[in-house]
């Protein structure tokens, strides 16, 4: 067995992340007849941590939902261990190698930060104690010696405050580095190396504080901690009361607290707000689209699916309407058009990623739509398949709500409210009037690289295709 442990994540197919190894090396000789020569070979103890893995680009915590094996059960490759629930979906986590399960860290309900540890694995019943001891030492601070002693026969640190660990514990087996922005900043800055710090916060995470330690920065924090603390308390109080005061509390009202998906889309919705946005709105007949939707509906296509394929077939016109400015400096041309389309579920909202739909033909991308909402409600999505989209499209017609304006996605440059289809009374040119049917098509968009004469060009490409839709059928 080799002294690394893959554990692979998945929903199916699976994504695969590693775990570190931390060894106890113990000495025996042994003779070699053929050289007639001592030398020393090492017999390793294998302990290996099960670190929460980052199953999305937006993840920063992971919550268990529930352990499939239990503590002291025999794993064997490719079994599932324990259920992550992340901000999209809940993922199986799998093992790729033979072992027992030595200890739960983190338990069923709990959430952990990315790359802590959540459990451990033992390559035989011989380790099992000592996985077992260090799953109790690590709910110790994680500057205390029990939390960061390796099980090689090293110096014990006693020092509260964080330090820079020993070369032989560093030595002694990779470990994962999980440190706070504003730490990577600073250890940086003082030209600091992270892999022989010992990380003071939860779960072993470096802080701050921890670098300048390591850089023998004296901190004011440190010197002034309890009359700051005392401070703080003394101004959290008042602030706490006054903000509680502001709200009229409902007698009987139940707290009910984020879901990690829950948390996810509030942070977002809160991180679109640093975005300059525009909105422009459009009508749009659709008499023939509504007639080649009933032709095509027995044979399995959605609304959703038109509405995705004209979008796209109007974004390969008009690419910069599929652009996207993340850093506020540059902008990003993308090169492949993949229609995110939002999708409520229970606890949240998730949004399916149809990958170049303006190549696939409308039957396949109305199948790919079937397969990708019945894994979004499975919430069993992999990640590619819901943080991949370069346009949004948000429909809420089937509730017979006629306009809304949508928030921007994180990451993008537009997404398109699609209303109601609706009978509206028009007068042609010679002032003639007439019913027709319309639905109104709001674009909210990204004012830093899209302006108003695109989106307005975009939206009558769009109002084409959907009048005349026979090209969505080619």
């Amino acid at each position: 067995m080799s002294s690394s442990l893959l554990l692979q994540t998945t929903i199916t197919p699976s994504l695969s992340f590693s775990s570190s190894v931390s060894s106890s090396i113990k000495y025996r000789t042994v003779f070699n007849p053929t050289r007639n020569a001592r030398r020393i070979a090492p017999i390793q103890a294998k302990i290996r941590e099960i670190f929460m893995p980052a199953l999305s680009s937006t993840m920063t915590e992971g919550k268990i939902v529930s352990w499939i094996k239990s503590e002291g059960d025999l794993l064997s490759k490719g079994e599932s261990v324990v259920v992550v629930e992340s901000d999209k979906a809940d993922m199986d986590v799998e093992t790729f190698y033979d072992g027992i399960l030595a200890a739960i860290v983190v338990g069923e309900g709990e959430t952990a930060p990315v790359g802590a540890p959540i459990g451990l694995l033992a390559e035989s019943e011989a380790e099992i104690e000592e996985a077992k001891a260090r799953a109790n030492n690590s709910g110790a601070p994680a500057n205390s010696p029990a939390a960061v002693s390796a099980p090689a026969p090293v110096p014990e640190v006693s020092t509260p405050a964080p330090v820079v660990a020993a070369a032989p514990a560093v030595a002694d087996g990779p470990r994962k580095i999980v440190l706070t922005p504003f730490a990577k900043k600073l250890a940086k800055q003082h030209k600091v190396d992270v892999n022989s710090v010992v990380g003071s916060g939860p779960f072993g995470r470096i802080t701050p504080g921890d670098i300048e330690a390591a850089a023998g920065i004296v901190s004011k924090s440190v010197s002034v901690a309890a009359p700051v603390a005392s401070s703080v308390a003394a101004v959290a109080e008042p602030v706490k009361a006054a903000v509680k005061s502001s709200f009229t509390e409902i007698p009987g009202s139940t707290v009910v607290p984020f879901t990690t998906m829950q948390a996810a889309v509030s942070k977002n919705m809160v991180e679109s707000l640093n975005v300059p946005t525009f909105r422009v709105g459009y009508p749009v007949s659709t008499d023939a689209l509504d007639a080649l939707y009933e032709k095509v509906k027995p044979k399995g296509v959605t609304m959703t699916a038109l509405l995705a394929k004209a979008a796209a077939m109007a974004l390969a016109q008009h690419p910069v309407v599929n652009s996207s400015c993340k850093d506020g400096k540059t902008f990003t041309y993308n090169s492949s058009i993949n229609i995110a389309v939002a999708v409520a579920i229970n606890g949240g909202l998730i949004t399916p990623v149809l990958p170049d739909a303006d190549k696939l033909d409308l039957y396949l991308l109305s199948q790919k739509w079937k397969e990708l909402v019945e894994k979004a409600r499975a919430k069993t999505l992999q990640p590619h398949e819901y943080n991949s989209g370069t346009f949004t499209l948000s429909n809420l017609g089937m509730f017979g709500v006629d306009r809304f304006d949508a928030i921007l996605p994180p990451g993008q440059g537009a997404i398109m409210a699609v209303g109601a289809s609706k009978p509206t009374v028009v007068a042609d040119k010679d002032g003639f009037f007439s019913v027709k049917n319309k639905m109104l098509v709001n674009v909210t968009a990204d004012h830093r690289v899209i302006y108003g004469a695109d989106l307005a060009a975009f939206l009558q490409t769009f109002a084409k295709i959907i009048e005349n839709p026979d090209s969505l059928t080619l």
